[in-house]
């Protein structure tokens, strides 16, 4: 199939060997940080922050988030050019549903009248996905996978290579980013850059799926 779409789906992949030599442009930096704020999530709640980590300053302390596991992962955060921290917030409450309420009315999305229906009606959903303690962080957290996707489809079109990484260490994150995170949670990131020309086994690779027939079911 020749749509552009595909082409770019089937060009991306997962980088095992970055060029520390190479950085993503502010250009592209500006797009990515736009098709985040952009990403769609459940109730258009956005429990997320996103800590994008350029500096060398910043690498060195997620590399030292690697210190007692997952060091396989380790050298992307000083190779690639940047990494996106993924972080969700595990207590998720009305008011912090109130801000997009309050922002849904500012950009003319809802209509002024509308608003108790969206904050009462809506958050309901929300609190069907949050236990006695108040946590949510289950519901919280898949929405970031939304914005992961997104990501990543952002990506293939601007031609940089990604690595999603769950194998992160969520705790010293939490303490390392502590006052970044401000009580958010990390278990995902995303390395980005452009792969080591001779060094990346994984580049250039076909791609293994399964069969169409296999996973959809036209009914």
């Amino acid at each position: 199939m020749s749509h552009q779409i595909i082409l770019d789906l089937n060009n991306r992949y997962t980088a095992k060997k970055y060029d520390a030599s190479k950085r993503i442009s502010a250009q592209d930096m500006d797009v990515i940080k736009e098709a985040l704020r952009l990403s769609a999530s459940s109730i258009n709640s956005q429990p997320w922050k996103f800590i994008v980590i350029e500096s060398d300053q910043a690498k060195q302390r997620f590399h030292d988030t690697f210190a007692n596991k997952h060091q396989f992962n380790q050298p992307h955060a000083k190779e690639a050019s940047h990494t996106i921290l993924f972080a969700y917030n595990p207590n998720y409450t009305k008011e912090n549903y109130k801000r997009v309420v309050d922002a849904e009315v500012t950009s003319g999305h809802l209509p002024a009248d509308m608003y108790d229906t969206m904050l009462n009606g809506a958050y309901g959903f929300a609190e069907a996905n949050t236990d006695e303690t108040g946590n949510n962080a289950k519901w919280t957290k898949a929405q970031t996978y939304l914005a992961l996707g997104n990501t990543l489809h952002v990506l293939a079109r601007l031609g940089i290579d990604s690595t999603t990484m769950e194998g992160v260490d969520p705790e010293l994150i939490g303490e390392i980013f502590k006052d970044e995170l401000d009580g958010y949670v990390c278990d995902v990131a995303l390395a980005m850059g452009y792969h080591k020309d001779g060094g990346d086994y994984n580049h250039g690779l076909p791609k293994a799926r399964l069969a169409l027939d296999d996973v959809i079911s036209v009914l």
